[in-house]
């Protein structure tokens, strides 16, 4: 009876009127009064890891230029909603990313090289997904959001308390997989954080061509899933806001929606042209937005970050930057018989017929 008491209750759902800000572009405090600022400590380690970010995707970038990775779809500017998505999680929690969240993925543990493998062309995701508890990267949109919501399923029936972060775009918002993920975690109280990176665009679409909704975060109310959103370059609201939504969760009140409202400085990915849907004043004024620069002003100004340490963190994220560098421009190996390898845990006889045939040819050309 509490529950449907509660459920009842539409004003539960609704996220805040403007998006959660707890520090504004300048590097300035702004006070708020559901959210608090973070710690000095969860900011500064926060700031090293979005530090590293930026230096990953911009290394990643060059990697495309180089030939040494096939694609890249960069998430330069995007850094602050991948590093909060992976600090507010426990071991114990599992991370669901899409193709644009190789920074998640290193903020959360990843070796870089592991992490972009995929992108490289490689036959497997390149990391052992139980190993830190990150999912395989998806490509199609939303695809990954029923299989988060079923680990979380899962979790909560076994009585772990596994929160899983399933992240994604605002393209997924149109997707059937994202209301099919919803409408389930909710009726099931799943234990999940649907996080929404709008970066305002899908490809070449952008936000108003996708939704007549006055926030994705308001998608939630039809679900019955309390929504919030938040400035997605504003690293100190994002931990206050994931972490709190991650809470609710691991304490039994269902399914959470979050929405970070942020920007894709770069293109979609080395294929595309943004100058054909997009003109540079409306890029330079998300540049200003930066939020590197603008947590970092935050913590020099309240002498949280010396130069010093500002050095030494960019000297430690070149050295990440170089090793991945290097471990992305060994040539690979190739090995045909990986074709058939983990297809089924038990090969079926037609499988194991064209494994054969492979390497009969191949042993046919080593001998001619």
């Amino acid at each position: 009876m509490d529950h449907l008491v509660m459920t009842s209750d539409p004003r539960r759902l609704l996220p805040s009127d403007a998006p959660v800000r707890l520090i504004s572009p300048e590097g300035e405090p702004v006070p708020h009064e559901t959210y608090r600022l973070p710690s000095g400590e969860a900011l500064l380690a926060a700031y090293a890891a979005m530090t590293t970010a930026r230096r990953v995707n911009d290394q990643a970038s060059a990697l495309v230029r180089q030939g040494r990775l096939a694609v890249y779809p960069s998430s330069h500017g995007q850094e602050a909603c991948q590093v909060a998505a992976a600090q507010v999680l426990t071991d114990d929690d599992w991370l669901f990313p899409t193709y644009r969240d190789v920074a998640a993925m290193v903020a959360r543990g990843l070796d870089p090289v592991e992490a972009l493998v995929l992108l490289q062309g490689d036959w497997h995701c390149g990391h052992n997904p139980y190993e830190r508890k990150v999912a395989p990267q998806t490509t199609p949109l939303a695809t990954q959001l029923p299989h988060a919501v079923g680990v979380a399923h899962a979790a909560r029936l076994k009585g772990e308390p596994t929160v899983v972060m399933a992240l994604c775009g605002d393209g997924a918002t149109s997707e059937g997989d994202f209301h099919e993920a919803l409408n389930f975690a909710a009726v099931f109280q799943t234990p999940v954080v649907f996080f929404v990176q709008n970066n305002r665009y899908a490809i070449s679409v952008p936000l108003a061509r996708q939704t007549a909704a006055p926030s994705l975060a308001h998608k939630g109310v039809g679900y019955g899933i309390p929504g919030e959103q938040v400035d997605g370059n504003d690293l100190a609201a994002l931990l206050a806001v994931l972490g709190t939504a991650v809470e609710r969760a691991r304490g039994g009140a269902g399914p959470q929606l979050v929405e970070a409202h942020t920007y894709r400085v770069q293109a979609h990915t080395n294929a595309d042209d943004p100058t054909r849907y997009r003109d540079e004043a409306e890029v330079g004024a998300w540049v200003a937005r930066d939020p590197l620069r603008r947590l970092g002003t935050f913590l020099e100004n309240r002498a949280l970050l010396t130069a010093e340490q500002a050095a030494a963190l960019d000297k430690d994220a070149d050295d990440v930057a170089a090793a991945m560098r290097a471990g992305l421009s060994k040539d690979a190996e190739p090995d045909p018989a990986r074709l058939f390898a983990h297809v089924y845990q038990t090969p079926t006889p037609q499988l194991a017929e064209q494994a054969a045939l492979v390497a009969d040819e191949i042993s046919r050309m080593v001998d001619g």
